[in-house]
């Protein structure tokens, strides 16, 4: 067998000879060292760092233009779909800047794997329930913060740093990307990386037995490769149990759930007071709420290039989707927008390279919608506190 340069690590668990190899998501020798080892013969099964989300967005780059965004504003799945998009503009500015195009080395394994009629086996966590993860490890305002940063960086044209592709060279790509939006990733590491190390242990003995394999070659980041293999040396549990554990999603504490409704509570004994008071100081409260939440709201939606309409209907629906924490008014607007600038089958297809770009954003329908969801929503929230300061304040001088 050829000289392997990359780092590497053979087990042999439960009969399975496991073969771990280290890349670097930007490396054309981490690719070639892919196709000398799949090239080999020695292996009937190849694993790659990918879940079946990013599995399906690398061989189906036209998956986008079948994406239901009824449903995903619907099911208030806007955010998650906005990471990934921003994930793919990193990615994107990386290939446009140095000419690499991450993850190369999953591509090479892929189709050669097809190639040998090898079976692929795919052994990442859903980005989805790793940004979860992530959320649930968070304190609000680290939340919050870091959802800024993800929000400014990805309307962001600065060029890729040179640390920021020395560090892709050392790992992981998804840890990389947001350590471009928090300064701080200590809190971050153990979703991204240390979850992420056991659940694709777990993973491989699983798809392993269900595909039969015996000589398994895996392709994983290099900053992967220690935790993987101590995590197969270490853990002999049922790897079925291991997998459920680590995709469940923490339930939110209970403070930030009862908070929202404690608000709307107090908002509505404030409008009660103040109608008591005066029926004069109840409409200026209730006219004050409607005016800075709806207009608020309304501004969010003009800066996303929002339809006259839509922004007519955030300032119409933020004031009572705000009394109605289950309902939000991005909601209203992203479905108002759908409806009134239904996007093509062109702004889908180029929707990938439109976010690599802040105009893009703007000019692509798909992607002006989400801004759309997003702002509407930004503004509706900060007016809820706005408003809500203003009513207490009127209510103490009255």
């Amino acid at each position: 067998m050829p000289e392997i340069a990359e780092p590497m690590r053979e087990l042999v668990i439960d009969g399975v000879r496991f073969t771990l190899l280290g890349t670097a998501h930007v490396s054309r020798v981490s690719a070639e060292q892919v196709r000398r080892l799949i090239q080999s013969g020695d292996h009937d099964a190849v694993a790659v760092e990918l879940c079946r989300s990013r599995f399906k967005s690398l061989t189906d780059p036209k998956s986008l233009s079948r994406m239901d965004l009824f449903s995903v504003i619907r099911q208030n799945q806007v955010s998650m779909v906005v990471a990934n998009l921003a994930l793919s503009a990193y990615q994107k500015r990386l290939a446009d800047q140095f000419g690499i195009e991450p993850g190369v080395e999953q591509r090479m394994a892929i189709r050669l794997a097809d190639e040998s009629e090898l079976p692929v086996l795919l052994i990442d966590r859903e980005i989805g329930t790793t940004l979860k993860r992530i959320s649930a490890n968070l304190g609000w305002w680290r939340r919050y913060s870091l959802f800024a940063g993800l929000l400014a960086a990805m309307l962001s044209s600065d060029e890729v740093t040179e640390e920021e592709v020395e560090r892709l060279k050392e790992g992981d790509v998804l840890e990389t990307t947001f350590a471009e939006f928090a300064s701080d990733r200590r809190d971050l590491y153990v979703p991204l990386i240390e979850e992420r190390d056991r659940y694709m242990a777990a993973r491989l003995r699983a798809e392993a037995a269900r595909s039969g394999a015996r000589r398994v070659l895996a392709v994983i980041g290099v900053g992967h490769l220690r935790g993987v293999a101590e995590a197969l040396e270490r853990e002999r549990g049922a790897p079925e149990a291991m997998v459920a554990e680590l995709e469940q999603v923490p339930p939110p504490s209970r403070w930030p759930r009862l908070l929202p409704w404690a608000l709307v509570v107090l908002i509505m004994l404030g409008f009660a007071y103040g109608f008591s008071t005066s029926p004069a100081l109840g409409w200026d409260l209730v006219i004050a709420w409607v005016v800075i939440n709806g207009g608020l709201s309304a501004l969010g939606a003009l800066i996303a290039g929002g339809h006259p309409l839509t922004v007519l209907a955030a300032f119409g629906a933020a004031p009572f989707t705000s009394l109605n924490p289950t309902i939000g008014a991005g909601m209203v607007t992203g479905a108002v927008e759908l409806a009134l600038r239904n996007p093509s089958v062109g702004d889908f297809s180029r929707l990938r390279d439109d976010v690599a770009s802040a105009r893009g954003w703007w000019r692509n329908r798909v992607a002006r919608i989400f801004l759309v969801f997003l702002f509407s929503t930004l503004g509706s929230a900060i007016g809820t506190y706005v408003a809500g300061a203003h009513l207490i304040e009127r209510l103490f001088l009255a």
